[in-house]
Parts: structure tokens; C-alpha cells; sequence
């Protein structure tokens, strides 16, 4: 969040700075950060405009709705967003989801916004933003690689001016390469110009390095001129192919497939569509919700993730923190009023951010970025009609391409093979359909976790005791499995050993299912003549009541409790557990095994006291012959 909390303050002061961000960093706003956020604003302008044009392409609908869908959430973010360095708009990804879930109509995606934003508000004020945890980075990988790869496939149509191109992955590859014959020249000649400039004014970009001010003035005038062109790139193309299209269009010849007229004007004030007018009567509001389906789980979800995997990553970039509930807030807000203007979802993206210096730009460059963009609207959309649709494709395909990355893969297989499974899953299924493939790999990922916590790490060692190590917390589906391993090791091996330790110094937690397995298998190890030894408990556990077992002298059933604590017995950190028929359970305070019975020191150690001991002291340590009293 931006500012410390201030003494002194009313609990409703700090709720209105903690729900209105912009009360922490108005108060210093200075003419300097002003300056550099119009700076700054006029810059993510000059990409926003086009990109929001090329979006509603990807998203099926008239290019003037990404335009509709760019500057409410500027104004609103900059209100209640708690990422200084994040623009909301429409985005590459989010484009492919609502056209996968709006059937290209205007109606069904400006009633998604709606409802979306009303998801996510809901999400925000019950604050649960620990969801999105639960969505794994390779899940959240393979998503993005396999968007990369659809949505740029998608725009090769544009490129080559082919027309009725099935939307559908497999369908539109295989249409594609059957009609490659068909390839118009004229907008594959300039789709492949625009999308290697794009290219090389990237490439320069990475390339330049800052100036010295001691450098030559003219030095530093060409450098700033080639990173502005570098930034504004987008806008440059696009303006470029526009005057090509147009000189065509006045000489009376065009070979260019143009992306037409788009309405002058912003867009009015009305509340989202509930109902949709048709031929033979009215879709219903119900229809409607029913017809978008799992979209009204996966566009919220993802438009969350996005943002705030963009807000995180600048936040650690630029040192703040960023609050996930309250970027719920502000992009629940953010759609829900930018439905009022016949917006469709949006959120967060890594393509709009200019690069800044120690984070000096402030969120203030959005207005400088909304305002922008209704000046687009109000006075140059009737130039829109001659951009090319080719060099819209182009700009798409630039933006989206960095998304795809190809060195996961090794590195997963490096770190963790086992995280290649929901990548994969996620990364294929997305081909298919979008939410298939997030709710598969999330439904992957929540397995492999699941499967961790039922099956622990336990590493068991034998020296003249058995010696069990649980690497993490016991829960109930980890109870029988250690039970399992510690019978079939203590009572299936040819010299049964005479105590067994479990030694639960990295286990944080233990649930009541676990203890009752523990006080079974305290019984099952006594018929048998061996001892159970706990070790480094962290925490002493409740008294128990267990069913009556078979040969049960109480009709009340065995009771497992009135546990002391190592400071009751002479320090130490682990407990005994004590069984009202007198089994005692050995405990090692420090140095010595007690006897719970009479508590005298005898010659067992448990595994955290053997390096202590010297080699003298080792001569009868772990003896099982030494009897307990």
C-alpha cells in the first residue's frame, strides 16, 4: 500500500486510506512528477490507441469498442489502484477470451464486463484474493505461451488478406494452409514490412543505453529520438500503413483489406444490455448469463491474474507492495463502470508500461493516458477507416509474442520435473478451449499439492532403534501411510528393534485424525513389546478420547493425554504421550530418554542428542538389552 499509517489516525481515516489509495500519494504529488507522468501518459497514449483498435479485432468486435474499453479504467485505477506503474485496458488475452465467450457480439461483452466487475468486487470486499494463489506459475506459463501462439496465429489471416477463417485453433490452421494460395500481395507485402519494423525499433530500444550528460548534444538528441520513435513504435506503423492506404485510396486503386468506418464520437452513457432484441423476439437476461457459461469464472479469474502478476512484478521492481484485494477492488469498480460505456473486460498488461527509472512515474500518467484516448475518439475516428487491417495484425503479433516463453520448459525440467505436468496440460488444453485448459491445469496442480500433503517425506533410519523423520506437518491422508512405513519396518523385519522414535522436528502441525492414528499404532506396537518414542514435538498435544478397541478394560474407550512439557521434566523441546494403561511413551528432554513412569535418566538418546555425545559416552547408546526400569 503507498504510505506508512500515520499515528494518531481515526479507524474510518485509515479505512479511506486503505480503500482510496490516492489519499496516500496525492498529498506529495509534486510539478516534477506531474511533468514526467504527462510524459509518461502521452507515451502509453501512443501505444494504447492502436492497440486498442488491433484488441477488438482479436475480440470479434468493431474496432471502436477497444477504444470504448481504454480510458475508464485509467481514470479508476488511478483512484483506487495500489500498483503505481500499472495501466488497465483491454489486452491481448482477454481479447481471446471474450471472443471465445460473446459469440462476437457487442451485447454479450459489454454484459460480461458488467457481471464481471460485480464478481470481482464481490471477491475484493470478502477478501478473497488468497485465491489466486492457488493458480500455480506454471499454470499461469502455459496459459500465456499457449495465448501467444492462438492469438498470433489468428491475425495471419490479416496478414495474408484472407477472409472466412474459421476462429477455431485446429480449424483456422488447417484453413490457412489449405487457402495459402489465395494470399493477397499487396497486405502480405505490407504485414510482413510492418512487422519487421516493429521488430527492428524493438530490437533498437533493448539496445540503447543511457547518456552521459558530459556526451555531445547532438549525441544525446539522436539517442532520444531513437528511443521515442522505439516507444511510440505502434503508433508509427499504424501511421505509416494509414498513408499508404490512403495514397492507394486516392489514386483510385486499393490492394488493402482496411478496417472501414468506426462511429464518431464518444461512446453515450447507458447501463450494460440485460436483454438482447432478435428477429424472432428477445434473448432474456437468464439466456444470456447461460449462453456465456464458464466465462463468468474464467474472464474475472484471469483478468485478476493478470493484473496483479503485472503489479507484483513491477512492485518488486520498483520496491512497494501492492494489495490483491484491493486490486480486486479496482478492477471490479473499473469494469463494472466501464460497462456504462459500452466497454468489455479489461485489466492489467506488461505491453502498455513504459520503462521508468526508479519508479518515478507515478499512476498519475493515467489520466494523461485517458484523456488521449478520448481525444482519439472525439476527433480522429474518421481517420480510422484507412488503417490497414494488415498492420493492425502486425501490431498484435508484436505485442503478443514476448508472451511466449520457451525457456520454462528447461527450466522446470532443471528445478522441478514434476511442475511440467500442468504446464503441459494447461499449455495443450488451451488450444482446444481456454477454460478447459486453466481448470485442468489448476485441477493438476491442486492434485500434486494434495498429493504432498498425503504423502510426506519420511526418512527412516536404523541404530538399534528405529528412527522415523516426517519432513513436514502430519495431516489425515498422511496418517495411514505413516503407520504403513513404520509397521512394516518395525514388525516385518527378522530382529524387531526395541523402541521406534519419530522424530517430529520438522512437523509444524498435527490433526486430529493423525493423533488418533499415532495412539493406534502405540497400541499395536506395545502387543508387540516396543516402545514408541516422540521426539521435537513443537507443541503439546490435546487429551483425546479414543472408541473402545478390542480388550478394552474401560466401556468409556482408551484416552490419549495429560502430556507435561519438557520444562515440567527438566527442559527440552519434545513431550511424552502417556496412555492410561500405563504404556509410557519414552521422552528425551535433552541428553537422556526419561522413563515417564519415574522419570530416571537411563542410557537412550534420541536422535538429537547423538552428535552431542563423546565416543566414551557412546558404548551403550541405543542398547536395547538396557531394560526401562
Amino acid at each position: 500500500m503507498w504510505g506508512p499509517r500515520q499515528p494518531g489516525q481515526r479507524w474510518w481515516q485509515r479505512a479511506m486510506r486503505r480503500r482510496l489509495p490516492v489519499l496516500g500519494w496525492l498529498p506529495r504529488y509534486s510539478l516534477t512528477c506531474l511533468r514526467l507522468d504527462v510524459t509518461a501518459g502521452i507515451t502509453v497514449g501512443l501505444t494504447v490507441v492502436p492497440q486498442a483498435l488491433a484488441y477488438a479485432e482479436v475480440a470479434g468486435l468493431p474496432v471502436q469498442y477497444g477504444l470504448y474499453s481504454s480510458f475508464v479504467g485509467c481514470f479508476v485505477y488511478c483512484l483506487l489502484g495500489t500498483a503505481k506503474d500499472v495501466t488497465l485496458g483491454p489486452t491481448a488475452i482477454m481479447s481471446l477470451l471474450v471472443s471465445s465467450y460473446t459469440f462476437h457480439d457487442p451485447t454479450y461483452a459489454v454484459l460480461l464486463a458488467f457481471l464481471s466487475g460485480c464478481i470481482q468486487l464481490a471477491m475484493g470486499l470478502l477478501h478473497l484474493g488468497f485465491l489466486l494463489d492457488f493458480v500455480s506459475c506454471p499454470v499461469i506459463k502455459g496459459f500465456t505461451s499457449a495465448a501467444s501462439i492462438t492469438i498470433s496465429f489468428n491475425q495471419v489471416k490479416n496478414i495474408l488478406g484472407l477472409q472466412g477463417i474459421p476462429r477455431q485453433f485446429f480449424l483456422q490452421v488447417y484453413e490457412t494452409l489449405r487457402r495459402i494460395g489465395e494470399t493477397r500481395a499487396g497486405d502480405a507485402i505490407l504485414g510482413l514490412s510492418c512487422l519487421a519494423a516493429l521488430a527492428g525499433l524493438r530490437a533498437m530500444k533493448s539496445r540503447l543505453h543511457p547518456t552521459a550528460s558530459m556526451e555531445p548534444l547532438a549525441t544525446r538528441a539522436s539517442v532520444l529520438l531513437v528511443r521515442s520513435c522505439a516507444t511510440a513504435r505502434n503508433a508509427l506503423v499504424v501511421l505509416a500503413a494509414g498513408l499508404v492506404a490512403y495514397s492507394f485510396q486516392v489514386s483510385g486503386s486499393q490492394p488493402l483489406m482496411l478496417t472501414g468506418s468506426v462511429p464518431r464520437g464518444l461512446p453515450p452513457f447507458d447501463p450494460p444490455p440485460f436483454s438482447k432484441a432478435v428477429p424472432n423476439g428477445t434473448v432474456p437476461f437468464g439466456r444470456m448469463v447461460q449462453d456465456m457459461g464458464a466465462g463468468l469464472a474464467v474472464v474475472p479469474l484471469v483478468g485478476v491474474l493478470e493484473t496483479v502478476a503485472i503489479a507484483k512484478a513491477f512492485a518488486s521492481q520498483n520496491d512497494y507492495r501492492i494489495d490483491a484485494n484491493q486490486e480486486l477492488l479496482a478492477m471490479g469498480t473499473a469494469n463494472l463502470l466501464g460497462s456504462f460505456f459500452s466497454s468489455y473486460p479489461i485489466t492489467g498488461s506488461f505491453g502498455r508500461e513504459p520503462q521508468c527509472v526508479g519508479g518515478r512515474w507515478l499512476r498519475h500518467r493515467c489520466c494523461p493516458t485517458g484523456t488521449l484516448v478520448l481525444l482519439s475518439l472525439a476527433y480522429l475516428t474518421s481517420l480510422f477507416c484507412y488503417i490497414p487491417k494488415a498492420a493492425l495484425a502486425a501490431v498484435i503479433i508484436s505485442a503478443v509474442i514476448p508472451m511466449f516463453d520457451a525457456r520454462i520448459f528447461r527450466t522446470l525440467w532443471r528445478v522441478k520435473r514434476l511442475d511440467l505436468i500442468p504446464l503441459c496440460v494447461t499449455f495443450l488444453l488451451c488450444f482446444w478451449e481456454v477454460q478447459y485448459g486453466i481448470m485442468a491445469g489448476v485441477l493438476v496442480s491442486g492434485i500434486l499439492l494434495l498429493y504432498s500433503v498425503a504423502r510426506p517425506p519420511i526418512k527412516v533410519l536404523e541404530q538399534g532403534v528405529l528412527l522415523v523423520q516426517p519432513g513436514s506437518s502430519l495431516h489425515f491422508p498422511a496418517a495411514d501411510h505413516l503407520q504403513d512405513i513404520i509397521r512394516d519396518r518395525a514388525l516385518a523385519a527378522a530382529s524387531p528393534p526395541r523402541s521406534v522414535i519419530l522424530d517430529c522436528h520438522h512437523v509444524s502441525t498435527i490433526d486430529y485424525t493423525a493423533v488418533v492414528g499415532l495412539a493406534e499404532l502405540l497400541q499395536d506396537l506395545h502387543k508387540h513389546g516396543i516402545s514408541l518414542v516422540f521426539c521435537s514435538l513443537q507443541s503439546s498435544p490435546a487429551p483425546i478420547s479414543l472408541p473402545p478397541g478390542p480388550g478394552s478394560s474401560s466401556p468409556a474407550g482408551r484416552r490419549l493425554g495429560g502430556i507435561p512439557t519438557f520444562s515440567q521434566l527438566g527442559g527440552g523441546r519434545a513431550y511424552p504421550v502417556r496412555q492410561s494403561s500405563g504404556v509410557g511413551l519414552a521422552l528425551c528432554p535433552k541428553s537422556w530418554i526419561h522413563d515417564p513412569r519415574g522419570c530416571t535418566p537411563r542410557a537412550y538418546k534420541c536422535s538429537q542428542c547423538l552428535g552431542e555425545e563423546t565416543p566414551g559416552q557412546r558404548s551403550n547408546l541405543m542398547d536395547p538389552s538396557v531394560p526401562w526400569g
